[in-house]
């Protein structure tokens, strides 16, 4: 096997691979083995066909789907270590040439890793994240705490009209010009009104029903709607309201403190709970002044970014938001079907957070290359040892489970920490607005 590398513009190469004809030979003869029990030639028992008897009756490229596939597997992860790039992407595989005891070749095009320029990373000024507590956010917090110790309310008053806020539970039957639609059906579905899960002005019209009335919702799908089939038509769905229930809050005085809290009073635990909104302001500050200190530093570099690696995390991206949402039993198509989104349309959305976690990412590792940091060893065993304990395991036994692969990539993955520190400590945090200060002053000594 030889491999080439071609340099292409944008960080793209194009690898021109060529495998010796015995090599495809013994690919083909495996896509015969594999296909063999499947051909019937006439005069010959089912599967017992000869490889050249196929051949001649089919044509030699018959075997030679299942043979590339095969090729592949075997020689494009050794080609892409030969070539010595750092490949980001999936390859795209072109057969270029595919013929009879002939050398066979085809060329994969790959994203390559690009390296971040850096321009000033030392000293970037940004404004200091806010740490003040106001009166303001002592009330959020109440008001959270309040709709969290909510009574849920069947109502049982088939005369009480449903309105924002309620949770109904419905039956509901899509049509359009008459007939039933794939996606449209629904069983004991919870839908809080208000909330803008469903499409057009659905919730609008279950608004002002009643329990158990039987309706018809008509709305119209979007114009970019996934299905091109409902796309910008009009629908009619069939609705039953099987329950309705509602939130009851409690009062916020000093018997709700006491039931919520260790304190008697609710200014005692207006007290606490400013308390404990400072800590938690103070840890989001630092973990902001981290990102706009990391974000200032990567507007201040140039990288140019390959569209297949953008397009690689984009799909990680789509991948993690539908585990999430099957925890939370929604398979990501329901999802997509009840919110009207197209996949295109959610890809789309997460292009720029994509394109700004690879940036990111590469940056860092410029940072640490540049200021030459280090990590340690007694670092990597911190961190297997941190492991261990979430996993309950022997720390040994993290470390086999990782491999060489994965404790190199936890190493890099300190070291990108390490370089978030220094930028931190190197930059220029500046006090926010002397206005914005005696606002807050303000509000602090209202309450």
């Amino acid at each position: 096997m030889s491999v080439k590398v071609e340099n292409l513009e944008k960080n793209m190469a194009k690898l021109t691979v060529e495998v010796s004809s015995e090599e495809f030979e013994k690919a083909v003869d495996a896509a015969y083995n594999k296909q063999k029990k499947s051909i019937s030639i006439p005069g010959f028992r089912k599967g017992h066909a000869p490889k050249a008897m196929i051949e001649k009756m089919y044509g030699p490229s018959v075997f030679y789907e299942d043979a590339i596939n095969i090729i592949l597997d075997r020689t494009y992860p050794e080609a892409a270590k030969e070539s010595g790039l750092e490949i980001v992407s999936r390859p795209e595989i072109s057969v270029e040439k595919i013929e009879k005891g002939q050398p066979f070749v085809y060329t994969a095009s790959v994203a390559v890793k690009p390296e971040a320029v850096l321009g000033n990373y030392k000293g970037v000024q940004v404004e200091k994240a806010e740490t003040s507590v106001t009166a303001k956010d002592v009330d959020a917090r109440l008001k959270n705490i309040q709709e969290q110790n909510a009574r849920i309310i069947t109502v049982e008053d088939a005369d009480r009209e449903i309105k924002k806020g309620d949770i109904v539970t419905i039956d509901f039957d899509g049509y359009m010009d008459g007939k039933a639609f794939e996606g449209g059906k629904g069983v004991d579905y919870p839908l809080t009104i208000g909330s803008h899960q469903f499409i057009d002005t659905f919730e609008d019209q279950v608004a002002g029903h009643k329990l158990g009335d039987e309706f018809d919702v008509n709305v119209t799908f979007p114009t970019e709607y996934h299905s091109k089939d409902l796309a910008g038509k009009p629908a009619v769905f069939k609705v039953k309201v099987k329950e309705v229930k509602v939130k009851e809050l409690p009062e916020i005085d000093d018997e709700f403190a006491s039931e919520v809290s260790e304190f008697e009073t609710l200014k005692e635990y207006k007290a606490d709970l400013k308390k404990q909104i400072k800590a938690e302001k103070e840890k989001w500050a630092a973990q902001q002044n981290e990102n706009n200190v990391v974000r200032a530093v990567v507007e201040n570099s140039t990288i140019e970014l390959p569209d297949p690696m953008v397009e690689n995390q984009i799909d990680h991206m789509v991948n993690d938001y539908a585990r999430r949402m099957q925890s939370q039993g929604i398979p990501l198509d329901q999802y997509l079907s009840i919110t009207g989104m197209a996949m295109e349309d959610l890809r789309k959305s997460m292009r720029g957070q994509a394109e700004a976690n690879i940036k990111t990412r590469l940056v860092l590792e410029a940072v640490v290359k540049a200021e030459n940091i280090e990590t340690t060893d007694e670092q990597v065993e911190e961190e297997l040892g941190k492991m261990a304990e979430n996993y309950k395991m022997d720390k040994e036994q993290i470390r086999k489970m990782l491999g060489e692969a994965e404790l190199e990539a936890m190493k890099l993955d300190l070291a990108c920490q390490k370089a978030i520190d220094f930028l931190v400590k190197n930059a220029d945090l500046t006090s926010p607005k002397k206005e914005k200060k005696e606002k807050a002053k303000e509000e602090t000594n209202e309450q």
